[in-house]
């Protein structure tokens, strides 16, 4: 996915800091506003990993850190679920100034409060998601006990939260026991789909139930079965975001097909890569293809290597040229399937190579072809093999060339 920095103001003058991210190889197909959980920041981890499955069904997201915290102006201590609420609000209103209003709008934990608050206040809603959202935010304090009397006595206390101090005061309490959250929730009136793990130990699984039952028609439940409360597993904040993705089509005006990229029509391919890992976008021919390194070279094995790219390129390439051969001739051939295995051998090993030193690369190629023909037609595919286009070109001279493009900074 691609993404963008960006900063806006919110209602009360405060700089918010936030990215949107954006689908590699289209326009968006339509826009999300994501709210971060209590005291975390847009770029936890699990939030990435829900955006980038979300970019890669083509809807664009708007995370951004709440007052006080991540790389926001403002004062933590000063904030509440209230002023959570309006920065909602104020993004929905600077995605429709500059991007395109939200259309689905995510919060997890503490923001899934809040956007169930802020779904009725954001015109462009067309659907809502919640992720191990409480039904009763006020049982916040629960995690606090040790500071509550503190804070009722002196009006504020420090209190840590992941290993981080943040202050508290008295006001932001009071906000939370002053929501109300079931008038909120009936007040949505707008397609609900709420996710919650039963082993959840921060917010318990009986708030899902509590949200659900309040909640009018259509709403749906799904179950994060063993995930946490942060979805620290990958494969669970994946999971989430390609399941909002399916459910959000049913809602919001999201087109089945593909608007992939128009082929530039001069043999030109895209090929970008994110801020972390070494995930990679590839556009070729109007197609999106991904790329990544196995996870035992620090990848996260989201799809082939450059060379299991740069091999099955020549297991196409080999396969239709026999095809064409083969309808060509007429030859009754039904299928044609080719298995390659790319290695590192040492020069040595090889006794018909030029070179005799180092390391040299070798591709094998097993070629299976199904059909009543005989063996000569046989081994006159196989010299065919050894003449498709990429498998000269892998064998000639090849020049390439790198430069740096200008971008204007």
């Amino acid at each position: 996915m691609e993404f963008t920095k960006t900063t806006f103001k919110n209602s009360s003058g405060v700089t918010i800091s936030g990215r949107i991210d954006l689908p590699a190889d289209r326009q968006p197909l339509a826009y999300a506003l994501f709210a971060h959980c209590f005291t975390c920041t847009k770029n936890l981890r699990a939030i990435t990993h829900i955006c980038r499955a979300l970019t890669n069904e083509g809807i664009a997201v708007l995370r951004f850190d709440f007052t006080g915290l991540g790389s926001s102006e403002g004062d933590f201590s000063e904030t509440n679920l209230s002023s959570n609420i309006q920065d909602l609000v104020d993004a929905a209103n600077f995605m429709g100034e500059n991007f395109e209003s939200p259309a689905i709008l995510i919060g997890h934990s503490l923001g899934g409060a809040a956007v169930l608050h802020a779904g009725s206040k954001i015109d462009s809603t067309r659907a809502v998601v919640t992720i191990a959202a409480p039904a009763d935010p006020a049982n916040i304090k629960n995690r606090i006990t040790d500071s509550w009397e503190k804070i009722e006595k002196q009006g504020q206390a420090e209190i840590s939260i992941g290993g981080r101090p943040f202050t508290v005061k008295k006001q932001f309490l009071e906000d939370l026991e002053q929501v109300q959250m079931k008038k909120a929730i009936r007040n949505l009136r707008k397609p609900l789909l709420i996710f919650h793990s039963p082993t959840d130990n921060i917010v318990d699984a009986e708030n899902a139930a509590i949200i659900f039952k309040a909640a009018f028609h259509p709403k749906s439940f799904i179950s994060l079965d063993k995930a946490d409360h942060l979805l620290s597993k990958e494969t669970d904040a994946n999971y989430v975001g390609s399941m909002i993705a399916a459910w959000a089509k049913k809602y919001v005006d999201i087109p089945e097909k593909r608007n992939w990229v128009e082929d530039p029509g001069d043999n030109r391919i895209m090929a970008r890569t994110g801020e972390t890992l070494y995930r990679t976008d590839i556009i070729a021919n109007g197609h999106h293809i991904i790329a990544d390194e196995p996870k035992s070279v620090g990848g996260a094995n989201l799809g082939p290597s450059p060379y299991d790219l740069l091999v099955s390129g020549l297991g196409a390439c080999t396969c239709m040229t026999l095809r064409m051969y083969a309808d060509r001739k007429k030859w009754p051939v039904e299928s044609i399937s080719v298995e390659l295995k790319h290695r590192k051998i040492h020069a040595n090993e090889c006794e018909t190579c030029e070179t005799k030193a180092g390391r040299l690369d070798k591709i094998d190629l097993e070629i299976q072809i199904k059909g009543d023909i005989d063996d000569e037609q046989r081994k006159r595919m196989l010299e065919i093999a050894e003449k498709c286009p990429v498998h000269r070109t892998l064998h000639s001279e090849i020049i390439t060339e790198a430069k740096l493009k200008d971008t204007g900074n």
